[in-house]
């Protein structure tokens, strides 16, 4: 036995006689943390239905979830119980990104190799297009790699222009351009890589720069409010009603020698924030081991919605060698 053994020793018996003592005492086997449990029946796989890169996932006011993927039908609609309700987007799509509900219930997507951001009914009617399809530009007409999308209750567009240009784009709810803001840059008001957006009840947008490992928070005219470093690096956001704010990413990291910022991942993390910043509560999913993919473990989270229940759909992109999947996670409450 080395010394340091002789050392430790000692405390590892007692911290074993306090555990035992508390156990014989009838210590109460209580959780006040609140957990997920993945629900590996979810959903219910039709047959041909597959996914590649399940970026997007979006819940409606009906608890319906959209999932949007790479492959053929690359939108597909569930209930909660995992039953499928309806498909399309065959045709239609590139390289599709992220995908969202708008307050009149519409279905908004963001294409960035299409460098379209666009507009359908839940039955997949196209209603409206931004951008120039297959034109990349940095104007009032143009997108260059747009990542995401939110729609404001009075109808007005903001978008996340984020991978080749790093600026949000302000449209009407005509879908006429207003204004766009940003720069590439680390100082509050410019942007690196705005990767997702969502609003809260009050207007304000809260933006997900991965590049950063940053949420930045802005009003509809462009003024930088607040940020929140070193937290996350974000991936997806999602608001609830009740302006619950949930971050889906993994562990803050620097650049490398290579150039890539986290990727691949450590970890995957997820923390729920109120409107101040403020974590209220934080969950570390199991990253998934190379070519394991078991219900429960995450790689790449990439897609995120919550429903009315709290809880949770997450979708990832992991490498090609890996299954691309979307998995429910339900909401286990803190006993009391």
């Amino acid at each position: 036995m080395t010394a340091r053994t002789k050392r430790i020793a000692p405390v590892l018996l007692g911290c074993l006689l306090v555990l035992a003592q508390a156990h014989a005492a009838g210590y109460p086997k209580i959780n006040l943390s609140v957990g997920y449990q993945v629900d590996p029946a979810w959903p219910k796989r039709a047959e041909g239905i597959q996914w590649r890169y399940v970026t997007g996932v979006a819940v409606d006011a009906q608890d319906r979830i959209y999932t949007l993927n790479a492959i053929a039908p690359q939108v597909q609609v569930y209930d909660v119980q995992g039953n499928l309700l309806d498909s399309w987007g065959t045709g239609l799509f590139v390289a599709p990104h992220f995908i969202r509900i708008g307050p009149d219930g519409s279905v908004w997507t963001t294409d960035y190799r299409h460098h379209t951001v666009r507009k359908f009914t839940p039955q997949g009617e196209l209603l409206l297009t931004l951008g120039v399809p297959n034109e990349a530009g940095n104007d009032a007409t143009h997108f260059n790699m747009p990542t995401d999308v939110v729609v404001s209750p009075a109808g007005d567009i903001f978008v996340t222009d984020g991978y080749g240009n790093n600026r949000i784009v302000h449209f009407d709810q005509h879908g006429r351009f207003v204004k766009a803001w940003g720069e590439l840059g680390v100082n509050p008001g410019q942007l690196s890589q705005p990767h997702s957006i969502a609003m809260d009840s009050k207007g304000r947008l809260y933006v997900g720069e991965r590049n950063n490992c940053r949420i930045q928070i802005f009003d509809q005219e462009g003024q930088s409010l607040a940020e929140w470093r070193n937290l996350i690096n974000p991936w997806g956001i999602w608001i609830t009603p009740k302006d619950e704010i949930y971050v889906c990413g993994s562990a803050p990291a620097r650049w490398t020698e290579r150039g890539n910022l986290g990727n691949p991942p450590s970890d995957q993390l997820l923390i729920k924030f109120d409107t101040e910043g403020k974590a209220q509560e934080l969950w570390v999913f199991p990253l998934a081991k190379d070519g394991e993919m078991t219900p429960g473990t995450l790689d790449w989270v990439h897609g995120i919605a919550v429903d009315s229940h709290g809880d949770l759909y997450l979708g990832d992109v992991a490498d090609e060698s890996k299954a691309h999947r979307v998995q429910k996670f339900i909401r286990l409450p803190a006993e009391q």
